[in-house]
């Protein structure tokens, strides 16, 4: 299909030989005689860019005399709590009517749109942005009256498992300073398992979600791919983008999936998802019975015996496991050896497309584009470059090559895996969740920033079990189960997490064993020695 014009402005900026150039980096050339009919062609998009440029952004418009936004500010450093948990601060009262919600606090990881309020993203890379909508999650969660008290610290653009990255400064573990709260929503899960906010919408694109919950002691949901909408929240990898709730219980996930779920008419991603409203996740953990007659589990051999998960969180999630024979499940070991596979299957994805993202490149969904951020990153200036988080930079020196020296691969992984999605899905077939360790350890100590190898290191191989479902797409729970001894002092007493996976939309599952467990065991009061057997 052609440009259609009928004639090129006169102050039209394209000049002969421009076509050439566009495809010289490429090693393609255009023949002579087809020079200038390109360069019309070239000319005449220009001006049809220049006319869609000057129109009107179309945006949700969201309702701020209903929901004002009350006193937004950086916090104060009489504010500020757990290191730089906090990035804004500011009130937006939920629904005076009240809701499932009402009375809840809650805080947004630092990625996810509120009008009016700057978004930082972990970085100085660029000046903050100011969304002028509300994500979808921001609207259903005031609808149901919950009341929003901030934006809490993302690490460095979300690329980082670690809580040391955000340019505004590190998260400290609620439980022991010095520890890393995990990442990418460190501030947020600091926040919640510190008792400072009810709720967190944090977002998880490789683990973000989970292994914060882990490190920190609270619970982390990831839904099914698309049962959240993603309307309004920054993306890295639209394949992996999941949004959902970190909570100190997980009945207050169940409560608070039920109200951000479903279909907005906007998000492609949700297409698949529940009307909203429609789910009664929260009332199904309330009625139901907290034993697990007839429940099968099965112990995921591939997700304990990889070589960087550590012994004393092998032996805390296996003892955890057992407790589920003392509630009437049946519990078996299982065998994919393909879950190995993972994290070498997330990196080639979220490396192309992650670069794609962040140079502007990534199109191909119906849905809403953060138009104001876009204009505010690109084009990537040298000195934005030299000030990225090394993590960044990776990714998109990682992506350009990958892009060049291997052009079919990301189909391929793309093909890969959705053949693990159906490996998985055999396995559910047979047993209603999976469970294995959330993370191979406990939370390390915060690293520093430094050369690019001693920056990443502190989050290096912490994604093994949580990377995979995010390619996958299905529900993942995590759940703390104990404490066990950091390994550089046994007198450090660290949360571990439980990893809890379910078939695609068995969102019921995971939380009917989630809630099981937690309901009828402690685990604050259950210690493991690092050198305990």
């Amino acid at each position: 299909m052609s440009v259609l014009f009928t004639s090129i402005s006169e102050n039209n900026p394209v000049k002969p030989g421009d076509a050439e150039a566009l495809l010289e980096p490429l090693g393609l050339t255009i023949d002579p005689s087809e020079s200038s009919d390109f360069h019309t062609l070239l000319a005449a998009v220009h001006d049809c860019a220049e006319g869609v440029a000057a129109l009107p952004d179309y945006q949700p418009s969201p309702d701020q005399t209903k929901y004002p936004r009350e006193n937004v500010r950086r916090p104060s450093k009489e504010e500020q709590v757990l290191g730089q948990a906090w990035a804004h601060k500011f009130l937006i009262r939920g629904n005076k009517e009240g809701g499932v919600l009402a009375g809840k606090s809650v805080s947004l990881k630092d990625v996810i749109a509120v009008a009016g309020v700057p978004q930082l993203m972990g970085s100085d890379i660029i000046p903050s942005w100011t969304p002028t909508t509300d994500a979808t999650v921001v609207t259903r969660l005031l609808d149901a009256g919950a009341d929003i008290h901030g934006t809490s610290t993302c690490e460095n653009y979300c690329h980082s498992t670690s809580s040391f990255t955000s340019a505004q400064g590190t998260v400290e573990n609620p439980h022991v300073t010095g520890y890393s709260a995990g990442g990418s929503t460190s501030g947020g899960a600091a926040l919640v398992a510190a008792g400072l906010v009810d709720i967190t919408i944090g977002g998880d694109q490789g683990g973000s979600i989970r292994v914060p919950a882990s490190f920190c002691g609270c619970v982390g949901l990831k839904p099914t791919y698309g049962r959240v909408p993603f309307t309004g929240i920054s993306s890295g990898d639209a394949v992996n983008d999941h949004a959902g709730p970190l909570t100190r219980s997980v009945l207050d996930a169940a409560i608070c999936l039920d109200v951000i779920s479903g279909y907005d008419g906007i998000d492609d991603r949700s297409l698949g998802s529940a009307k909203p409203g429609s789910t009664t996740f929260g009332a199904h953990l309330s009625q139901c019975s907290k034993r697990l007659g007839g429940v099968r589990i099965g112990i995921l051999k591939e997700g304990f015996e990889h070589s960087t998960v550590s012994s004393s969180v092998k032996h805390s999630v296996l003892k955890a496991v057992k407790r589920f024979q003392d509630l009437g499940a049946t519990i078996e070991e299982v065998s994919l050896p393909d879950h190995l596979h993972g994290p070498a299957i997330w990196t080639i994805q979220q490396r192309i497309a992650g670069a794609q993202t962040l140079l502007g490149q990534n199109t191909g969904r119906r849905g809403l584009y953060t138009t104001e951020m876009d204009h505010a990153r690109l084009p990537w200036s040298d000195d934005g470059f030299q000030r990225a988080f090394p993590s960044t930079k990776n990714v998109i020196i990682n992506g350009l090559y990958l892009m060049s020296r291997f052009p079919d691969l990301y189909g391929k992984t793309t093909n890969i895996g959705r053949q693990l999605s159906d490996k998985y899905q055999a396995i559910f077939e047979k047993y209603d969740v999976l469970v294995m360790p959330t993370t191979p350890v406990v939370a390390p100590k915060n690293g520093k920033r430094g050369l690019p190898l001693e920056s990443l290191k502190p989050s290096m191989g912490l994604t093994i079990n949580t990377a995979i479902f995010n390619v996958t797409g299905h529900p993942a729970i995590s759940i703390p189960i104990g404490l066990a001894s950091a390994p550089e002092d046994a007198d450090i007493m660290l949360p571990v997490g439980m990893q809890v996976v379910g078939g695609l939309w068995q969102e019921e599952k995971i939380l009917r064993v989630a809630h099981a467990w937690e309901s009828n065991f402690d685990w604050k009061k259950m210690h493991f020695s690092t050198n305990e057997n």
